[in-house]
């Protein structure tokens, strides 16, 4: 499946950004759908996942009631609403693609988006 993740952008420190991820090539409601990313000198470390239906969703603990997952299977794309959002929260987001069900280790994704820039100014 290929992904294409877009959306990112330049925000002020109390904002809000939506990131959309676009799928194609297989079927989208056969894959969890997971939420990542970069900071600048750091590891990739996971943000989100949500299940094949969108009926269960887990965080990162440090983004839990801030950053909604949803995805829409009838338009293969999934979302990252992320809320009060903090300059910490800089970084390269990915989308991924995974067959398995509570994996926050990004090894279990298979597939890849090409990454989206948000920058929060303080």
């Amino acid at each position: 499946v290929q992904l294409q993740a877009y959306g990112g952008g330049l925000v002020q420190a109390g904002g809000s950004l939506r990131l959309s991820c676009a799928a194609s090539g297989r079927t989208f409601s056969n894959y969890v759908m997971g939420w990542f990313r970069q900071a600048p000198g750091k590891e990739r470390e996971f943000v989100a996942s949500i299940n094949w239906s969108g009926g269960s969703a887990y965080y990162a603990d440090v983004v839990e009631g801030h950053f909604t997952i949803s995805r829409d299977n009838t338009k293969a794309t999934v979302y990252l609403q992320m809320n009060s959002l903090k300059p910490e929260d800089t970084a390269v987001y990915y989308c991924a693609a995974s067959s398995r069900w509570g994996k926050r280790d990004p090894n279990f994704y298979d597939y890849w988006g090409q990454g989206t820039l948000v920058t929060v100014s303080s």
